[in-house]
């Protein structure tokens, strides 16, 4: 009768365990499909969004919007940018800033899901202002009007790429440290019970813009 009891108490902690191991190996597979949807559809992109546009926004700076004497046209206290000027900095936002910065507010917009904190940082509300006010401009442009040049509100540029590189650095790390837990758990020894455990905007001192479409520094148009 003991011998029973024993036996069928081990085959029941059997279970337990491995109805426990199994219940961890999902949880930690549901958490690496996660952070893989984070990293390939929100973060990945968005770095890639930000890393580009800093160095398109740069080589704009020193090939086309850089005065014999070094500084920008849009550098407080120096002579107010010319016509020409301005014509190719709608060219240049209309074209290429615009259209990147606007693809970073969709991501936000339609991948929210996928944040990795449980409220908007207020960094990507402060974006998808600046995105909003900056349409409103390039409509005003598209009817002729070009009494403004900025978005009404600044671009976050510092802020927002520190924000997406350290989310995107914690996550490969933490996506590491999964792969790394499946895998050893991939070469355990099948139990008898047959089952198998699966599961980096640089600022100009000459320029005061620290992004596309920040003139001056503070999203605020000089008269």
């Amino acid at each position: 009768m003991s011998a029973t009891v024993v036996t069928i108490a081990l085959a029941f902690v059997g279970y337990l365990a491995t109805y426990l191991n199994n219940l961890r190996l999902s949880q930690r597979q549901e958490r690496l499909s996660r952070v893989n949807r984070q990293l390939s559809e929100f973060y990945g992109p968005m770095l890639a969004l930000t890393e580009t546009g800093t160095q398109i926004f740069n080589a704009f700076m020193e090939r086309a919007a850089t005065r014999p004497d070094g500084r920008s046209p849009f550098a407080t206290g120096g002579e107010p940018p010319t016509s020409e000027e301005l014509t190719e900095w709608r060219l240049w936002v209309s074209t290429v800033f615009l259209p990147s910065i606007q693809a970073m507010r969709d991501i936000v917009v339609t991948k929210a899901d996928l944040l990795a904190e449980r409220q908007v940082p207020p960094v990507l509300l402060e974006l998808s202002a600046h995105v909003s006010g900056y349409e409103i401009t390039a409509a005003k442009w598209a009817n002729g009007d070009y009494t403004q040049h900025l978005s009404v509100t600044p671009f976050p540029g510092e802020e927002l790429t520190r924000y997406v590189r350290t989310s995107f650095t914690r996550l490969k790390e933490e996506q590491a440290s999964l792969l790394g837990h499946r895998r050893r758990w991939s070469r355990s020894p099948v139990p008898d019970n047959g089952m198998v455990p699966t599961a980096g905007w640089r600022r100009l001192e000459s320029a005061p813009m620290t992004s596309p479409g920040d003139i001056n520094g503070r999203g605020q148009q000089r008269d």
